[in-house]
């Protein structure tokens, strides 16, 4: 039975014991390793017998060990396939729906997370603080965009604000015009702990009425969002669907590129060459094409999504061949996030399982700025830590259904779940 440990009856210290080590800078998983943990970090790992005196011993049995799995784009305050009706959802029922949301990620495997637009610092401190199960968050607050783009969910006949208290609409997107005004919202973001900045470049699925390609914000615009950041020491990603919403990003200093389903060879290349990367989510338009109208969602934005999912893999492939380094993530609204996991099994029809696998670990870790921390299995990493029946390297299934194979999850060195 797999059980869940209060941190009151945690010991200080764990050593696993014959595993099949996974470790995504290495080629293929080795077996007879074992991995020492102590006071929330990694401190030893060897293919021989490490010797402890005070660390609790846990027997593997040939299982896999590796790392606790990071996804850079999830939306947890996002609790509706139909956005719009957020706007009827005030902030405290939101964060109550977020809270089984956050566990149900972290039993997948998910130890780390990107939250890009919506999460605000308040539930970061809850989960850091042990409120509630959930994955580590990094956060991106309000997601920013102009007017008519894609965080502007309003109605046509909607020219009215309500408070932000009382409208999580408007609690997880901003609406703002003009490079100073831009500059003021980045700022109150920064202020507000983000830990970098989201803007809207194109048009997208979820928005009402923009258009994929329309060019949403300026260029003297997005240079103000990333000077901003920059001086503060954050970082932009840009929702961006088309070569020259992607381009226009680039040219301004953007660092990740969400989505980018519509990119070419040649813009491909430009993000390469930029040291940028690309996360991509295929699941999120698939799960829509089943299931999002049994949501509310209308058929203009489901034939939007039409549109971006027929791009989706070939986007892998192009970016393979450019060499752009590709995050995971999983993008999905309100009860489609169930899905998350299913990522892994879209992707694995272009690029192979460990290139998946590295994708969701060591390429994630880079990208939220915690390289040789998280996504590696080395001394001095923080424990985030899954043990897998099986091999994912060789059958990438085993990251599904719902953590079904996972017969251990760790947190920060601390066992979340186990039936080991």
């Amino acid at each position: 039975m797999q059980t869940s440990l209060l941190s009151s009856e945690q010991p200080n210290g764990y050593l696993f014991r014959n595993v099949r080590l996974l470790d995504p800078r290495f080629d293929e998983a080795r077996d007879g390793h074992e991995v020492l943990v102590e006071n929330g970090s990694i401190k030893e790992v060897s293919d021989r017998r490490i010797e402890t005196t005070t660390a609790h011993v846990i027997n593997c049995g040939g299982r896999t060990l590796m790392p606790g799995l990071i996804d850079c784009h999830v939306h947890i305050y996002l609790s509706e396939v139909n956005l719009s009706r957020l706007e009827q959802i005030p902030v405290s029922l939101l964060t109550a729906r977020a809270v089984p949301l956050l566990s149900e990620m972290l039993n997948r495997g998910f130890t780390t997370v990107r939250d890009t637009g919506g999460a605000d610092w308040g539930i970061k401190e809850a989960v850091e603080r042990g409120y509630f199960p959930g994955p580590r968050l990094f956060i991106s607050g309000r997601a920013i965009g102009p007017t008519g783009g894609h965080s502007d969910m309003r109605r046509r006949t909607d020219i009215h604000q309500h408070c932000r208290c009382c409208d999580s609409m408007r609690f997880t997107m901003a609406v703002v015009d003009g490079a100073d005004n831009v500059r003021a919202a980045v700022r109150e973001e920064l202020r507000q702990g983000a830990d970098a900045i989201k803007i809207m470049v194109s048009g997208g699925v979820a928005s009402p009425y923009d258009p994929l390609d329309s060019r949403q914000f300026s260029i003297p615009e997005i240079a103000a969002a990333v000077e901003e950041a920059h001086a503060f020491k954050r970082y932009v990603l840009a929702h961006a669907y088309t070569p020259e919403a992607i381009s226009r990003a680039l040219s301004q200093g953007v660092r990740t590129i969400e989505h980018g389903n519509l990119i070419d060879a040649h813009t491909a290349q430009l993000l390469a060459r930029s040291g940028g990367y690309l996360v991509a989510n295929l699941v999120t338009y698939f799960v829509m094409r089943e299931r999002a109208a049994e949501f509310g969602m209308d058929a203009a934005k489901i034939e939007k999504n039409e549109q971006v999912l027929k791009g989706g893999i070939q986007s892998l492939e192009i970016c393979k061949r450019a060499g752009v380094k590709v995050g995971f993530g999983s993008d999905l609204l309100g009860q489609l996030q169930e899905e998350q996991s299913r990522e892994f099994v879209l992707r694995a029809e272009v690029v192979t399982p460990m290139e998946v696998i590295r994708s969701a670990t060591i390429i994630g870790a880079e990208i939220v700025r915690m390289e040789g921390k998280l996504g590696v299995i080395e001394p001095g990493a923080i424990a985030d830590i899954l043990i897998v029946e099986g091999d994912p390297a060789k059958n990438i299934e085993l990251l599904q259904h719902q953590g079904e194979h996972l017969a251990l999850i760790m947190k920060n060195g601390r066992i979340h779940k186990t039936r080991l």
